[in-house]
């Protein structure tokens, strides 16, 4: 029983990595086709069905990491092997009520990170039949041409005010910020007597994590109270340490996790809780 539990678990990792490897394959391989002198009348239609191409690998890729996950985590949980780490946080996460926080956490955490990412787009001043001749309701693909990562583009028009644009980096980011906020969550169900400085590590995760993907939004919530001149200037000096907010919010979302686990793990390497709790 054991055995097929561990194999259960490395099938998981494969499908993981397997996913992984293909959402940075089609990030690469996408990104060859961001010339704009690509952009013939002949080329256009080949390449709008590439980037559809993209999205539905890309969602097949999120299936493959989310079914072997699943894998993973169960294997982990009815296997014998419990003492690591890895061990303590899926026992930790595998009971109803870490469950039902973590679906909790990731869904609305999720949607507002769309909210101040851009993806949910909210503009009452502007009416976009009068401004782009949108057809409401109604969407499109743009496939061309910006940096790596932002293309291709899905632009729809849900009412005169309320639309989403939805870029590939800001998804893939929205997927992984808000998993590991999730994680926190339902691990610190269990980990609520954990120190200080360990919750704090959480919450400067989360809330760094909540500018990867429009590092500008923070300059704008802090023009409310710095005024709007300054706000633009902090605005454009975060733009340019975006991939600092990314180094720096990951990393410590992904660590957080480990360090509550060393909280709930017996001196015998046995977890405090089980997964029935």
């Amino acid at each position: 029983m054991a055995k097929d539990q561990i194999d259960a678990a490395s099938k998981g990792k494969t499908l993981i990595i397997l996913g992984l490897v293909t959402i940075v394959a089609i990030f690469v391989i996408y990104g060859r086709y961001q010339d704009s002198e690509l952009m013939t009348p002949g080329a256009i239609e080949t390449i709008q069905r590439i980037a559809i191409g993209f999205y539905i690998t890309l969602m097949a890729s999120f299936g493959a990491i989310a079914f072997g996950m699943y894998r993973y985590h169960k294997g982990k949980v009815e296997s014998n092997g419990v003492a690591n780490l890895l061990g303590i946080i899926a026992i930790t996460t595998w009971n109803l009520k870490s469950r039902r926080i973590f679906v909790t956490t990731f869904v609305g955490y999720g949607i507002f990170f769309s909210l101040i990412s851009g993806t949910l787009v909210y503009q009452p001043e502007v009416n976009f039949i009068t401004h782009y001749g949108a057809v409401i309701p109604s969407g499109f693909i743009a496939p061309c041409c910006d940096g790596p990562g932002y293309m291709p583009k899905i632009i729809v028009y849900l009412t005169e005010h309320v639309g989403l644009q939805i870029i590939p980096v800001n998804l893939v980011l929205q997927v992984i910020v808000s998993y590991l906020v999730g994680l926190n969550a339902s691990i610190a169900v269990n980990a609520y007597a954990m120190s200080k400085k360990g919750r704090g590590m959480s919450t400067i995760g989360a809330s760094t994590g909540l500018f990867i993907a429009c590092p500008t939004c923070a300059g704008t919530f802090l023009s409310v109270f710095v005024g709007a001149t300054s706000g633009i200037a902090l605005s454009a000096a975060l733009a340019q340490m975006q991939t600092l907010l990314i180094a720096i919010s990951i990393p410590i979302l992904f660590a957080t996790p480990f360090v509550m686990a060393k909280k709930l793990r017996h001196a015998d390497g046995s977890c405090k809780t089980n997964s029935t709790k």
